[in-house]
Formats: structure tokens, C-alpha cells, sequence
């Protein structure tokens, strides 16, 4: 299995979304060299290549190297949008849907890292049309977990002074896994996203969930 298909949380199947096989063997390419690389330095007969495929045989299917970064970048910001949004929506209080938006969002983070990071961190190669798009779904993403946290003051489940500024040091702390992550480090994806949950919680003064996280 290649870094660029690393699963996390029942996601067996990264890229399904990707057809025919020849343009997803191009993506999962793509991805491993803008991680390895970042978006500039790469090029297409790299990425062709890691594919085991011919230059020419990469515009078949894109037309351009953004628009590979593009596909990516869309896809994964819609999944992490799924993440976020089914968090929120479940039933439970707010610290349970907080705690479940943020142990989800960073076992994704860790779990597919090599992704995330491209995903995350490599939005401002894109061109302004496509820039946009990515950039009104992370205002989705952004959307969710503020929701929590609004319902949770309002509740008097949280305590928190602002609301803006938490919600961009929660959602940072999930993104920044991407980048240090090591699947052989001593901890699991699992483990990290229930330590960053405890974390979170404890942000917004709801103590912790977790007695392991005490120790």
C-alpha cells in the first residue's frame, strides 16, 4: 500500500471516488510526490512516472498539473467536511459532538497524513477560481465545529471567551497532526485523536472525558 493510500476509520477504499483506474493511480501519485516534493517542485513527468505511466498519458485524464492538486484538494476537503458534519449532527450534548469532531478529524489527519498534508498545506498553488471553491469548504468545515461550540456556551457546557479563536486553535491543533505524525511512532491514530479530544475539552473548560488521559 502506498503512503497516499493509508486508511484510517473504516476507509478502505481511499480515492474510490476516482475513475478509471489509470486516473486514480495518477492522483495517489501526484499526492505522494506534492508531500514529498510540495506542489512547485513537482512535475508532471514525475508524477507520471511514479505512476508507471508516460508523460502523455497523464493528460488524458488532466489537463493540467493544478487541476490535479485541484481534485485532490477537493475530495479532501469533502471528506473532511463529512467528518465534521456527522460529528455535529449526532445526538448527545456538546461535549460528546466536540469530542467526536475532533477524535475523528485527527485520526483522518494522521491516519491518511501523507494526504492531509497536501490537502492542508498546499492550497495557495491553486489558481483563484479553484482557490475559491476549496477555501468556501473549509468555511463549511470551519462552520461545524464553531456550531458546537456556540451550542455549548449556550448550554453552559463550555466556557469560553471567544468563540472565533477557539474554534481556529481546535481545528489547528487537528491539521497540525499531518504534519508530525509517524505511523511508527509509540502512538496509534486512535490514541492520538482520544488524547486531542481530552485536549479540546479541557480548552473549553469541560474537563477532561477520559481517566487514561489523566495520567
Amino acid at each position: 500500500m502506498s503512503a497516499a493510500e493509508e486508511t484510517v476509520g473504516g476507509e478502505a477504499e481511499p480515492w474510490v471516488e476516482v475513475t478509471p483506474d489509470a486516473a486514480r493511480r495518477l492522483l495517489v501519485a501526484a499526492v505522494e510526490a506534492f508531500a514529498e516534493r510540495g506542489y512547485h517542485a513537482t512535475t508532471t513527468r514525475d508524477i507520471a512516472g511514479r505512476a508507471g505511466m508516460s508523460p502523455a498519458a497523464l493528460y488524458i485524464h488532466y489537463k493540467t498539473k493544478e487541476e490535479l492538486l485541484h481534485r485532490i484538494s477537493r475530495i479532501g476537503h469533502e471528506k473532511a467536511l463529512e467528518i465534521l458534519r456527522t460529528a455535529a449532527r449526532r445526538e448527545g450534548g456538546a461535549a460528546d459532538r466536540l469530542a467526536d469532531a475532533v477524535s475523528s478529524f485527527v485520526r483522518w489527519h494522521a491516519g491518511r497524513r501523507t494526504t492531509a498534508r497536501v490537502v492542508q498545506y498546499e492550497l495557495d498553488a491553486l489558481g483563484p477560481e479553484a482557490r475559491a471553491e476549496i477555501v468556501a469548504l473549509r468555511r463549511q468545515c470551519d462552520a461545524e465545529v464553531r456550531g458546537i461550540i456556540e451550542e455549548g456556551v449556550a448550554s453552559g457546557e463550555f466556557d469560553v471567551l471567544d468563540v472565533w479563536a477557539t474554534t481556529l486553535a481546535v481545528l489547528s491543533l487537528c491539521i497540525d497532526v499531518a504534519r508530525w505524525f509517524n505511523i511508527e511512532g509509540p502512538r496509534t491514530p486512535d490514541e492520538v485523536g482520544a488524547r486531542y479530544a481530552d485536549l479540546v475539552l479541557r480548552m473549553v473548560g469541560a474537563g477532561s472525558r477520559s481517566p487514561r488521559a489523566q495520567r
